[in-house]
């Protein structure tokens, strides 16, 4: 716990040292602006004591106004100083939560697919957003209210104890003890808050998990088993809720009775002071008013310590992705890689899920430039691991991948993905038009050159269709679009991103047979000059390969051409050729 608000802070303080003085020049006018407070009472302790002499009172008069264009003055210097600290804050909150936002964005979207697999979206989403907003709360905590109680109480302590050295030495021990006890008592209910954030999160991942999957919700009647499921959550979230509540309640109740003794105490001892001629009733009104200003601000830093760490708590959860190293990145001298034909090497390579469930052993293949393979096999025996290994969206745990004989290991993962297309089973869109999907990976393609893709892969047709044409907005991931539509779109996508690498996992799959009739030309055309690997069910697609590789368990068990491979009559391609049912095989 204590690591991790201390890497908070380090973060927190890592983006304030960036706007160098600023910070530093809302210090320095918070204070000059918090002595208002304390100069203005010593004016009216003047004013007081003027209007109890017993000298005339028609000579009293111009010294009582002289009093108050003082105090005037004194709150006028006070309030340009305050305007200027809150302009200062403005521009620099503002800055750097955009500069903590956009930190947290990049340094989350380098953490590998499995990373993402593990972690509910809307939760991810929250605590960036938390995170930013906790830096705000803990910078505005720090200059707005930390800062101005200890200028306050430091010169109220001084200013009493100049008058009387036990009246500033009894509200000094008051304050110090009081402030103990508020700090113990924020880190033990820290705990409870940590905890109380975590459960936020998980009811937020739960709510976004059943808004994202509300169709399944709806078709297979879990919608009772998932209500209930939230109310559970839900309501773990609300007894430590209500439990973290009433341990403030409690507290504060304390504090209440505290502040009562400081202050009857306080005034008790000053009668005693009037009585024997030290102190004036002027003194008396400025005692009293440091009183309620020690008091107010004293009962704030109990909430704001408390407010403090629930804020840091909040961001924890933040601080720990940003904590964790990513699990896949680039060496120090990551090279570029640098395509000349596309040729694809399996060296010995080995894969195990969490280290226990291996995957691939002692893989071997070698793909050659420019060559169409095809990846077929039972659910589980490797085909799509291999895709992903190959992306580096998973490390092989020995031996190698090359590309061009350039170890994929040692080259920079963005000049990797910039040379291979993938098209895979279920497409992806952004909630964006289909204009900036189709040219994503191409982003400076023209007009002419997307709508070019777009009717190499047959989606030109649908797309003019739509009253806006090519800048329809295709809801999130795409779900304004058919199955089939989304499919046509990423292949229009690869089309125009023109890798000299391409990968199709199940890239027709929901297509209907009309349609992917069309599309087989695109492929086709899709596919020149390029190395090809395959992942497909359909005959009409791995039929045309160059060679079909039959995996089972991890190993190659079989390659050769479709014929090579349907002549072998006891072979596994031919028991998968038999069971296929309308283009597909089992």
């Amino acid at each position: 716990m204590q690591y991790l608000t201390k890497q908070t802070f380090k973060i927190f303080w890592k983006h304030l040292r960036q706007y160098k003085w600023t910070p530093w020049f809302i210090i320095i006018s918070i204070m000059i602006g918090s002595l208002g407070s304390i100069v203005a009472p010593l004016f009216y302790k003047d004013f007081f004591d003027i209007i109890t002499n017993t000298d005339d009172t028609l000579n009293k008069v111009p010294l009582l106004k002289n009093t108050l264009m003082k105090v005037l003055a004194v709150y006028f210097i006070s309030w340009i100083f305050w305007r200027v600290a809150s302009f200062l804050t403005s521009y620099f909150q503002t800055n750097a939560m955009a500069d903590i936002s956009n930190s947290s964005f990049a340094y989350l979207h380098r953490h590998s697919s499995s990373f993402f697999n593990n972690n509910f979206v809307g939760s991810l989403v929250k605590k960036v957003n938390r995170f930013s907003r906790s830096f705000e709360i803990v910078t505005d905590l720090i200059f707005w209210d930390f800062l101005p109680i200890f200028v306050n109480i430091f010169l109220i302590i001084i200013v009493l104890g100049k008058r009387n050295l036990f009246l500033g030495l009894g509200i000094l021990a008051w304050t110090v003890i009081y402030m103990i006890v508020n700090y113990y008592f924020s880190l033990y209910k820290l705990k409870y808050d940590v905890r109380r954030a975590e459960l936020n999160s998980e009811v937020t991942g739960v709510l976004a998990d059943t808004i994202t999957n509300h169709l399944n919700l709806k078709l297979f009647t879990g919608y009772n088993r998932e209500k209930k499921l939230f109310k559970i959550v839900n309501t773990k979230l609300q007894k430590l809720r209500q439990f973290t509540w009433n341990l403030a309640n409690y507290f504060e109740a304390g504090q209440i009775l505290l502040m009562m003794v400081l202050e009857i105490g306080i005034m008790y001892y000053a009668i005693s002071l009037w009585q024997r001629g030290i102190i004036s009733v002027g003194e008396f009104v400025l005692i009293q008013t440091y009183l309620v200003s020690i008091i107010v601000r004293l009962w704030n830093f109990g909430r704001i310590i408390r407010k403090y760490y629930e804020a840091m708590a909040e961001a924890e959860e933040m601080t720990e992705i940003l904590e964790t190293p990513h699990e896949i990145k680039d060496i120090k001298s990551a090279k570029t890689l640098k395509i000349n034909g596309g040729q694809i090497e399996f060296k010995d390579v080995h894969f195990s899920y969490h280290k226990t469930r291996e995957i691939i052993s002692n893989f071997n293949l070698n793909i050659k430039a420019q060559e169409k393979i095809a990846f077929i096999g039972p659910s589980g025996s490797g085909k799509s691991t291999l895709v992903n290994l190959l992306l580096r969206n998973y490390d092989i745990d020995g031996g190698g991948i090359f590309i061009d004989k350039q170890k994929i290991i040692s080259l920079s993962q963005d000049s990797l993905w910039k040379n291979i297309s993938l098209v895979n089973q279920d497409p992806i869109l952004f909630h964006r038009t289909l204009k900036e999907n189709i040219c994503y990976g191409q982003p400076k393609a023209t007009d002419v050159e997307i709508r070019k893709a777009a009717k190499l892969a047959y989606a030109n047709k649908f797309i003019d269709d739509f009253p806006e044409k090519y800048e329809t907005y295709v809801g999130e991931r795409g779900v304004k679009l058919s199955g089939g539509e989304r499919q046509r779109v990423a292949i229009a996508r690869a089309i125009l991103k023109n890798a000299p690498i391409l990968v199709l996992d199940e890239a027709t799959s929901s297509l209907d047979s009309e349609s992917e009739e069309l599309i087989q030309n695109a492929l086709a055309n899709l596919m020149k000059d390029k190395t090809v690997i395959v992942i497909a069910h359909r005959l009409s697609t791995i039929m045309k390969m160059d060679r079909i590789i039959v995996l089972d368990k991890g190993k190659i068990v079989e390659q050769g051409t479709h014929q090579e491979l349907i002549a072998k009559k006891k072979g596994l391609y031919n028991r998968l050729w038999q069971k296929q049912v309308g283009g597909f095989i089992g």
